[in-house]
């Protein structure tokens, strides 16, 4: 009976160890233990009333692995290793939905992450120094949203970034003196902020072909600055001394220093850059603009904007030899003389604006400016000494008393 019993236990054990092992292996979760923790901060440090059902953070329902759903995780991309190892979230793209809260410093947790773009929301607070951690980060864009504090000197470390956009935020503080050694930066646009201080020498950045520090407080001279530069925007900021900086950037398409205290002379090889379409030094304190010796330089310069400074002397009559020129802004200056004639022959061939008012300029107008419609040619020559009716759509806004005119001459 005993030998019974005991063959029936056994046979019992045998079942039990087979039906065991025709259950299916539990899964293992697909994503980083350490990923999850920082996706599950980033949703619960933002105030719950506006994840809005169709936001991309709604979709983040922490119940299903954030690797392995579908129709959950909406901006979150995920590596998937060859080998048994956890996948790991590569990439946060968030919509604009209008998320208001704070950037957990969970972020850190983040090692492989290559992008993270949180543009146009209402994250606030200081950018976490945890961002240290991401030395994978290609892509930082946080335009547009209400970061304040300091740029942390930690995206310094972040060797691989190749666009850094910071734009339209509360950042104050000087730019970190070390962004130079970010040898991969290809865009750094940092407008639109609080920033002071000084522009740090920028000239390691081999790689950068844009650079945005408009509508700042930053001050001082104009350092040194990339040589792949296409574009460079440093409008609105306190900036003094020469442009003369500006005059290697020979790969230059825009330039703007307008709104700044810049002084001197603009120089030729600034106007003459050969690849710059589009060039605005207004609202500056330059006296002089050189003369352009034309033999050999080819440019591209379409638009020309030297309003508001305290430019000096007769027009320059060389820039009507500028062949791509279309749009001319010389007005609120103290030139004076007449409008030379080489500058009506250019009247919708190919200028298309062309604004001298607000200057001293004196005598009778080219006849092809006498005759300009509308269809040709925009533009203002009110507020100047000419012999210009009123009936003549230029000179609409009338000219300046004969006794301003007769005293301004007098101080010359």
């Amino acid at each position: 009976m005993a030998r019974t019993g005991h063959s029936v236990f056994l046979l019992f054990l045998v079942a039990s160890i087979l039906a065991l092992a025709s259950l299916p292996n539990p899964v293992e979760p697909l994503t980083g233990v350490t990923d999850v923790q920082a996706l599950r901060a980033i949703k619960e440090s933002i105030d719950p009333v506006t994840i809005t059902p169709t936001s991309f953070l709604y979709s983040w329902d922490f119940n299903v692995d954030p690797c392995d759903s579908s129709g959950s995780f909406l901006g979150v991309l995920c590596s998937f290793p060859l080998d048994n190892s956890s996948s790991r979230v590569i990439a946060i793209g968030l919509d604009d939905a209008g998320y208001d809260g704070f950037l957990s410093p969970l972020i850190g947790n983040l090692t492989e992450l290559v992008t993270l773009d949180l543009t146009r929301n209402k994250f606030r607070g200081p950018l976490p120094e945890s961002i240290i951690n991401l030395r994978q980060l290609t892509k930082l864009l946080i335009s547009e949203n209400l970061f304040t504090g300091q740029i942390p000197d930690a995206i310094t470390k972040l060797k691989l970034l190749q666009e850094a956009d910071l734009s339209y935020n509360h950042f104050s503080g000087s730019v970190p003196a070390k962004i130079a050694v970010l040898r991969s930066l290809n865009r750094l646009i940092l407008s639109n902020n609080a920033l002071s201080g000084r522009l740090p020498d920028l000239s390691g950045l081999w790689q950068l072909s844009a650079l945005d520090v408009s509508s700042n407080n930053l001050y001082g001279n104009i350092p040194r600055l990339p040589l792949n530069l296409k574009t460079l925007l440093m409008s609105h900021n306190v900036f003094s001394g020469h442009v003369s900086p500006v005059k290697h950037l020979q790969k230059l398409l825009v330039l703007d220093v307008s709104d700044n205290r810049l002084s001197g002379r603009v120089l030729q090889q600034v106007l003459t850059l050969s690849s710059v379409v589009r060039l605005n030094v207004s609202r500056n304190h330059f006296t002089a603009m050189d003369p352009i010796d034309f033999p050999g330089i080819e440019t591209h310069l379409q638009s020309l904007d030297a309003n508001d400074n305290q430019l000096r002397g007769h027009l320059p009559v060389t820039l009507a030899g500028l062949e791509n020129l279309t749009a001319l802004d010389l007005s609120h200056n103290y030139l004076s003389g007449s409008i030379p004639k080489e500058y009506g022959a250019k009247v919708g061939k190919p200028w298309k604006y062309l604004y001298l008012n607000d200057n001293f300029l004196q005598g009778n107008l080219p006849p092809q400016l006498a005759a300009a419609g509308g269809g040709e040619i925009r533009g203002s020559l009110a507020n100047n000494c000419l012999r210009c009716s009123s009936n003549i759509r230029l000179c609409h806004g009338g000219q300046r008393p004969h006794a301003v005119c007769t005293a301004q001459r007098r101080r010359w």
